[in-house]
């Protein structure tokens, strides 16, 4: 493998970590303000709703007395440096739902 294949390679798998950690955080974000990952990201993304990503997401993810707290605009953030606007749509309404 040449130096650049092998940059490529690091480049694809940090943005897969990443993107891993994005996943993480949304759950997350969900568990502590008692929403359902899994009804927000299929209202987002219905022909994704078998997510394996999310899926490993559920596995790790705490309680949220467990959790720290999540900011939203951490999440949307995180969302939008992934290009997620549909999750992030479906975020930012059910943010508004919790403020009323």
């Amino acid at each position: 493998m040449n130096s650049k294949q092998e940059i490529e390679r690091q480049m694809t798998q940090q943005f897969e970590r990443d993107e891993r950690m994005m996943i993480l955080v949304f759950v997350q974000w969900c568990i502590n303000n008692d929403l359902d990952p899994v009804v927000l990201y299929t209202r987002a993304y219905p022909q994704q709703a078998d997510n394996v990503e999310l899926r490993e997401a559920l596995k790790i993810a705490v309680t949220k007395e467990e959790a720290g707290p999540i900011g939203e605009h951490i999440v949307l953030g995180m969302l939008a440096a992934y290009n997620n606007d549909d999750l992030a749509a479906v975020v930012t309404e059910e943010i508004a739902k919790l403020k009323k």
